[in-house]
């Protein structure tokens, strides 16, 4: 086995891009984490010249009952990218207003996402790298939480990760959000038939580079959980999906998977952060949560197949299955965040034993 520290060193000073596969896949130690983040933790901001964001983030803080000081109400553009000095002047408004004791932020609009080359969620929590837009395939500034067990990110580590509540309707959002809430708890007591975690190997060798990365096939009975390999383009029957990760940039019949509320998906491609797309050879981000999962991630600007830059699947499934948030797993999940905006219902913790940690 390998530990997250080696995991680290290999991925900062060799690329795991260019590494090659192993004759099969391992499983890595992940060190236990300690409590995660609940309500109690997290504010959500409404941008006020948005209707969507404000419908969405009431709605959002009624179904998970946030007090009056966890709702921020703020002015910002309505376009996909914020200009550097946009967001600075919005990220200090935030910091004179947040309470000390809100540890994450979720976000209630699906545009803004980005700062200029940078995704908004990744600004945020590691500020705003200038020179990555001379050359977005340039290695950025490593995220400090992929080796973070706690769950007071900001009281530990002085920055605050976050999630979009994003969705191509308030509708679809209050969907998101409904799911997100019935996830909770609700596979802390799985036994059988067990819930899958699917990994699907492609033949789009530029985005299938994840792969040496599933973790091995078969039945984790700890969790209920069974981890299927998969080595085709079109999708096989599948049943009560809670994680889904593939390398296409566009996966053919969403519909047909079985998304179970709290599951999480993404694909690996060049602009699944730009999240008004709609058509086009690439699919968005958007894409999984229309389709029934409770969260994703996407990249905002051209990263290559950089691994570290893309959410790495045992590190994702196994902080998962240790009962934290979808918001920590992905967060704990990628190396190299700057471009990497996360959607979804923050708090969906499908496999948290009751009651929350305060």
């Amino acid at each position: 086995m390998k530990t997250v520290a080696a995991l680290l060193a290999g991925l900062m000073l060799v690329g795991l891009a260019q590494a090659q596969a192993p004759a099969q896949s391992q499983w890595l130690r992940v060190p236990p984490v300690t409590g995660r983040l609940t309500a109690a933790d997290i504010a959500v901001v409404i941008n006020t010249a948005d209707p969507y964001s404000v419908a969405v983030g009431e709605y959002y803080a009624r179904r998970r009952g946030l007090a009056a000081e966890q709702v921020l109400r703020v002015e910002l553009p309505l376009r996909p990218s914020l200009s550097p000095a946009e967001f600075d002047e919005w990220q200090a408004q935030l910091q004179r207003r947040l309470p000390g004791r809100v540890q994450a932020l979720a976000l209630a609009w699906s545009q803004p996402y980005a700062v200029a080359c940078n995704s908004i969620t990744g600004a945020l929590a590691l500020g705003f790298q200038a020179e990555l837009c001379k050359q977005s395939c340039a290695p950025s500034k490593p995220s400090p939480y992929v080796a973070y067990t706690g769950h007071k990110p900001f009281s530990d580590l002085g920055w605050r990760p976050a999630m979009l509540l994003a969705a191509r309707s308030v509708e679809q959002a209050r969907a998101l959000i409904d799911r997100g809430v019935a996830a909770d708890h609700s596979l802390a007591q799985r036994g059988t038939p067990p819930v899958q975690a699917v990994f699907a190997s492609t033949a789009d060798k530029a985005r299938n580079v994840r792969a040496p990365l599933f973790p091995p096939p078969g039945r984790l009975w700890a969790w209920g959980v069974e981890v299927r390999q998969l080595d085709q383009d079109q999708l096989p029957p599948l049943a009560e999906v809670v994680l889904y990760q593939t390398g296409l940039a566009r996966v053919e019949g969403l519909d047909q998977i079985p998304f179970l509320p709290g599951a999480l998906a993404d694909h690996l491609t060049s602009s699944g952060g730009q999240l008004e797309r709609t058509t086009g050879p690439q699919m968005s981000a958007l894409d999984w949560l229309a389709a029934g999962a409770t969260a994703s991630h996407g990249a905002v600007s051209e990263p290559c197949n950089h691994l570290q830059k893309f959410p790495h699947p045992q590190l994702l499934l196994l902080n998962y299955l240790q009962g934290v948030s979808a918001l920590e797993a992905y967060w704990r999940s990628v190396l190299w965040p700057t471009q990497s905006v996360f959607v979804g219902e923050p708090l969906a913790a499908p496999f948290a034993r009751q009651p929350d940690q305060p």
